[in-house]
């Protein structure tokens, strides 16, 4: 576990800990069960687990509204849960990775409420706060990512304080040295109690224009108007600030007293993205991120083969971390597959090529079994998101239901409880972890071999890449490293398609992953969503 660089090229395993397992019976994942079946991660052949907001907090915003950020809220167990489950996961080989939430707190957090109280008090420039405009309007015409004004009033203050997400997420002034010093402090408890690094929430929210000028409008068509009306604005001013990639430097500054902590970035999907990675990460800055960008970009050829070239050049001087999934974004089953064609091959497929693309890998709880969105009946939505745009968009809560742990049993296994925080989807209860244990072509097996050939093969996790040129819908490439060199090609549809030898570099088929095509007569014949990865046994000729 000494390996300061342990991060590059390793895959991590997010937990959404309260849809993970339910230790106590009420209904809601916690640390004691997460505990209970840290074994079935370790199992995977991850290399960390990052965990999801286990703060107090009013669940809000499902825990991302933080009211003490050194605490474990009742509901998840206590500090000792957690100090037991950090030696768990180190005891079998698993860094942790837990979530800082920086650019805003909950408006039950201390640190708010004392800001409010005056102009004058200790912490009354921790929040962003502003005078109304002449006609007592908001300060300029920044919108919510949930609906609505960003700003609210604060009769005490008789301000506007500002808040990218939920009135009761009010955003933090990370200008002020004094609220960084307070943000250092709290990673350093964590980092005492062992933890192994974090992941940084909504860094493109950390800094906005200190002039708090307007951001102007994004010409639409007639008829294409979003549901969203936050779409509405090029978000020149309320985010994505250059200025981000000082206080970057600050975190690095930071985390390298830690030797062998790591930081992750949350990337929005705002226009230029894998640029804003390049410019966050590297040697003086976060050590990698990733961004909702690609989770949200259309499946073709074209994307994936563009997004590559990109990673590739970029991974020279920063670190991109590839995520298909997770609680932020539909589960890519469903979204990348629409149609549902062949969801097993899918799945594999996607999983195969997540875990050969040039950098870190992060994968979501549920991704291994190949879980499509959940279906979330309009009296049970939980999340804010969905609650305020719903039908037009029903919300994350598909992406985040509970785990099937025993197909057949109550609740599919997760809890013992009358009722769960969010229902569980019957189409989950098929592909449950219990069941696809038993079966060696199932999903979950097929995730567990090409981890383990990941694990095999350095080229996978640090190696250069070079691109393939094939016909449509084919993408593939090379992974190598010295003497280790690794073909990976991928069919992006639900037809077959063959492509001749002749224009594949000599390659050996991993036949030990289970679900490789094997090339026959001169022709590799890739079935619907067909995978073919090998070793390459032979010099690769230039195209």
């Amino acid at each position: 576990m000494q390996d300061r660089d342990w991060w590059r090229g390793a895959t991590i395993y997010q937990v959404y800990l309260q849809s993970f397992y339910d230790g106590n019976g009420d209904g809601v994942g916690d640390l004691p069960g997460l505990v209970a079946h840290l074994d079935y991660v370790a199992a995977l052949g991850v290399d960390a687990i990052w965990v999801t907001p286990f703060y107090p907090s009013p669940m809000a915003d499902s825990g991302y509204d933080v009211a003490d950020y050194r605490g474990v809220d009742p509901r998840y167990g206590t500090l000792g849960n957690f100090d037991g489950f950090v030696a768990r996961a180190h005891g079998l080989g698993l860094r942790v990775i837990i979530d800082q939430v920086w650019s805003h707190t909950a408006a039950a957090h201390p640190w708010f409420r004392e800001s409010r109280a005056s102009l004058t008090n200790d912490k009354a420039n921790w929040y962003v706060w502003s005078d109304p405009a002449a006609d007592g309007g908001a300060p300029n015409n920044w919108l919510s990512v949930f609906g609505g004004n960003a700003w609210s009033w604060s009769p005490e203050r008789r301000q506007y304080y500002l808040h990218h997400f939920l009135p009761s997420q009010p955003k933090l002034n990370l200008r002020d040295e004094k609220v960084l010093e307070a943000h250092f402090a709290n990673a350093r408890f964590w980092l005492e109690r062992g933890v192994d690094g974090f992941r940084l929430d909504a860094v493109d929210f950390m800094l906005h224009d200190d002039a708090l000028r307007d951001n102007p409008p994004v010409a639409i068509k007639y008829g294409q108007r979003p549901w969203n009306p936050f779409r509405l604005q090029r978000h020149l001013h309320d985010m994505c600030q250059p200025a981000s990639q000082e206080l970057m430097r600050r975190i690095r500054d930071f985390t390298d007293r830690f030797p062998g902590t790591v930081t992750i970035g949350e990337i929005s999907s705002e226009v230029g993205a894998l640029d804003r990675i390049a410019k966050m990460t590297g040697s003086t800055k976060l050590h990698m991120a990733y961004t909702l960008g690609v989770m949200k970009s259309d499946f073709t050829d074209d994307t994936i083969l563009a997004a590559i070239g990109e990673a590739a050049m970029l991974n020279r001087s920063g670190w991109l971390c590839w995520s298909f999934s997770n609680h932020d974004v539909e589960r890519v089953a469903s979204r990348w597959n629409p149609g549902g064609h062949d969801p097993a091959a899918f799945a594999t497929l996607e999983l195969a090529l997540l875990l050969c693309l040039p950098g870190s890998a992060c994968l979501y709880q549920g991704e291994e079994l190949g879980l499509p969105q959940a279906q979330v009946p309009f009296d049970s939505i939980r999340d804010p998101f969905g609650a305020s745009f719903y039908p037009a968009y029903v919300g994350r809560d598909g992406a985040r239901t509970p785990i099937p742990w025993q197909a057949g049993a109550r609740h599919s296994g997760f809890s013992t409880a009358e009722r769960t925080w969010l229902p569980i989807d019957a189409r989950h209860d098929a592909l449950a972890i219990d069941r696809q244990e038993q079966d060696k072509k199932s999903t979950l097996a097929c995730c567990r071999r090409m981890l383990q050939f990941r694990k095999a093969h350095p080229a996978l996790r640090t190696g250069e890449t070079e691109r393939i040129a094939l016909p449509h819908p084919l993408v593939a490439w090379g992974r190598s490293l010295g003497e280790d060199r690794i073909l990976a090609i991928f069919n992006l549809s639900a037809n077959a398609v063959t492509v001749s030898v002749d224009r594949l570099p000599p390659f050996e088929p991993a036949t030990e992953l289970g679900f490789v095509a094997a090339p026959q007569d001169g022709q590799l014949r890739l079935p619907p969503f067909g995978v073919s990865i090998g070793r390459e046994n032979g010099h690769r000729q230039r195209r």
